[in-house]
């Protein structure tokens, strides 16, 4: 097991008494806030073992049994974070992986009330280094759930397993990420180091972010055996990813794991984080990323549909323009150099030489950007692609085709 997630062990907290109070935390905390909704004034501690639970029938599984995933000791003091993570937590789980290179252990969000659980591929592939591992799932309530692998998108890396388990689960709400704002109050929710039901509070950085990780396809789809918790610096394969960025703290183990709005709903999936220590193993910064939800959801709709998730191809080799002809120059858009007979951009009448500035009317200054934004759309999207062309702006809609037709 890798440094970065060492497992620590505590105390499991006494359960909570089966007597049924007067007025419900629920009910008090209404009082305060109309979002949290927490359901008893104790917790699990983090990362009790693996057994725990793991025997226990339905039959324990009622309200009064049920510690909360937050803790709250003053009803009367409670925040927005508090509500928020009250919310989300039960949707959120840690996810423990093992596999014959080693183990590691990450997060997830539930997606549906049978045990869809979304995730990141790297995650469950160890960084790409294991096709066939090990999983299990441990819920905001300290129960231990097997779990098997439904389908991975490494592109986005995104994955989905399935939890088996006699329960209902809690699945997250979907909140619209493209109606973020920058300095938008946002949580991140997940197991950093191993630390279930972890809560950090911070803001949206930036929007429409491009960040390089590594590939963590399975081995047999990808030879990369890279890291895909860390941004990518090094040789190897690399995909683009468009994301969210944020100042809440995110560490290795919260990959996979939520960031919520202010209500408690999921407006990003944790990917990655920046390191500025050259071995790549140090913790936040207070710069780390996440999936956009509306893409995180899309994927995860057609691989629980199908197992696969597509991807959109604009048919089209493209470099960063600069805005001179000096080398060290900001990009200041995606020129395309060749295009791909028979191809998306071909059939949309765009032209070698043309300079992409946007795409579907977010701003795209290097082929990186392009990259990432086009994989995010599925196959046969409809796009707007604004370019300039003899110096002139001008926009196409474009019908993008399919990235499995490369493969």
């Amino acid at each position: 097991m890798s440094d970065y997630n060492r497992q620590f062990v505590f105390e499991v907290a006494k359960p909570v008494e089966l007597v049924k109070p007067k007025l419900t935390l629920r009910q008090r905390l209404a009082k305060k806030t109309t979002f949290l909704t927490g359901t008893a004034a104790i917790t699990l501690g983090a990362l009790v073992g693996a057994g725990v639970g793991a025997g226990v029938g339905v039959s324990v599984y009622n309200y009064w049994t049920r510690p909360a995933p937050i803790v709250v000791n003053n009803t009367d003091d409670v925040n927005w974070v508090t509500a928020a993570a009250a919310k989300a937590s039960p949707s959120v789980a840690t996810i423990n992986v093992s596999g014959s290179a080693g183990g590691g252990n990450g997060s997830g969000v539930f997606l549906t009330e049978d045990g869809y659980l979304l995730t990141n591929t790297h995650v469950v592939t160890l960084d790409g280094s294991e096709a066939q591992a090990e999983i299990e799932v441990k819920t905001w309530d300290g129960h231990v759930y097997p779990a098997t692998i439904v389908g991975t998108d490494p592109i986005n890396d995104l994955a989905v397993i399935k939890v088996e388990a006699p329960i209902t689960f809690s699945p997250i709400t979907f909140a619209d990420s493209s109606k973020l704002n920058v300095g938008a109050r946002v949580v991140a929710l997940g197991a950093p180091l191993g630390l279930a039901n972890t809560v950090t509070e911070g803001v949206v950085s930036a929007l429409n972010r491009t960040i390089q990780v590594a590939s963590a396809a399975a081995p047999e789809n990808s030879d990369s055996g890279q890291g895909g918790l860390q941004l990518f610096s090094g040789s190897g394969t690399a995909i683009n990813l468009r994301v969210i960025q944020t100042d809440a703290a995110i560490n290795p183990g919260n990959s996979g794991g939520a960031l919520v709005n202010s209500t408690g709903e999921l407006v990003g999936i944790n990917v990655a984080i920046a390191s500025a220590g050259s071995s790549g193993s140090s913790g936040s910064i207070g710069v780390g990323f996440a999936i956009p939800s509306n893409v995180a959801k899309r994927i995860a709709s057609e691989i629980m549909a199908s197992g696969s998730a597509s991807h959109a191809l604009l048919g089209a080799g493209v470099t960063d323009a600069a805005n001179s002809d000096n080398k060290t120059s900001f990009s200041v858009g995606a020129e395309i150099r060749e295009l791909t007979p028979g191809g998306a951009a071909e059939r949309g009448k765009l032209e070698v030489g043309d300079v992409i500035v946007e795409f579907n009317r977010v701003p795209i200054a290097s082929a990186s950007e392009l990259t990432a934004a086009v994989r995010q759309e599925p196959a046969g999207a409809v796009a707007e692609v604004t370019f300039i062309r003899d110096g002139k702006t001008m926009s196409l809609k474009v019908t993008l085709g399919d990235a499995a037709d490369l493969e």
